[in-house]
């Protein structure tokens, strides 16, 4: 059985829209910043980090985006959510992984002026490719999470960052990031600053 602990929005959507990806039953367990939910004694039992994702596969736990991300791709081959069998497109898509959790996630703490430095990185890398690695995977999940905040809260004009807007585009088209998008705005945001 799969747990998903998640807060609506918040880097958990990553680890949501791919449990919808992959089609797995899970049992979603939504978590609030507001009500400071993830530094309840209970929920630090789990994750003394106090942090979403927390994934429990058949009661053990699993933390941080990158790590779920790649165990859903793994556990689930057939969804196609990781390149097999060739070791440099693994490699591509461990640093495309490296990139969005070392640089663009820590940009927002760093000020707008170093998030839209990242997202100009990330546009430039990602180029006119369709996905990050040449067909959808985990790398077009993280990303899109990321891009997600920055165009929400900032709304910046589609040219600036064209190759970005059109990856959220054909992100947002896809039926398991709808499904999740519903879900979680259905239980509400309440992102921290």
């Amino acid at each position: 059985m799969l747990t998903l602990y998640f807060a609506p929005g918040s880097s958990s959507m990553a680890a949501h829209i791919a449990l919808h990806e992959v089609g797995a039953p899970f049992e979603g367990r939504p978590m609030s910043f507001k009500q400071n939910d993830m530094q309840s004694a209970d929920f630090l039992k789990l994750n003394p980090d106090g942090k979403v994702p927390t994934l429990l596969i058949d009661g053990r736990v699993l933390t941080e985006v990158a790590a779920i991300l790649f165990y859903l791709a793994r556990r689930f081959p057939e969804a196609g959510l990781l390149p097999q069998g060739d070791i440099e497109a693994e490699a591509q898509a461990i640093s495309w992984m490296s990139f969005i959790a070392a640089t663009i996630h820590p940009a927002r703490r760093i000020g707008m002026e170093r998030s839209k430095e990242v997202f100009a990185i990330a546009d430039r890398r990602l180029g006119d490719r369709e996905w990050a690695l040449g067909r959808y995977s985990i790398a077009d999940i993280h990303l899109f999470r990321l891009y997600w905040r920055f165009a929400n809260s900032l709304k910046p004009a589609p040219e600036t960052f064209p190759n970005l807007s059109a990856h959220y585009a054909r992100m947002m088209a896809r039926p398991a990031v709808r499904r999740t998008c519903e879900v979680e705005a259905a239980i509400g945001y309440d992102l921290p600053p």
